[in-house]
């Protein structure tokens, strides 16, 4: 280091939690999250079924016939997968897919 030269800055960690609850008071926020609860419980189930088998990205890859980033973008929502896409990676980890409608709450 020179006698010019700063010393490099550390990054200051921000919580989770404060980050989300700064977010949640963004207008549009809780909407725009709400909308993808379905995304993240698909994507949380995908992720414990996986686990479950004790498999990883490339095991549940090479059952499926594709390849480790392929199984990682449909674990991490970067797509919408198809239902037929989820069925096979469902076989892939030893599961079968269920599928539930629920009522929604009347709008007020």
């Amino acid at each position: 280091m020179t006698k010019t030269s700063k010393p490099p800055r550390k990054a200051r960690l921000i919580p989770a939690d404060e980050v989300f609850a700064k977010w949640r008071k963004e207008p549009g926020y809780r909407e725009a999250y709400d909308a993808l609860e379905e995304e993240f419980a698909i994507m949380s189930a995908l992720i414990k079924a996986r686990s479950a088998a004790g498999l990883s990205q490339s095991d549940v890859a090479k059952r499926m016939n594709t390849t480790q980033p392929a199984v990682a973008r449909l674990e991490g929502g970067a797509h919408r997968a198809s239902l037929k896409t989820i069925k096979n990676y469902a076989a892939a980890t030893g599961h079968r897919v269920k599928i539930s409608l629920e009522a929604l709450a009347p709008k007020r």
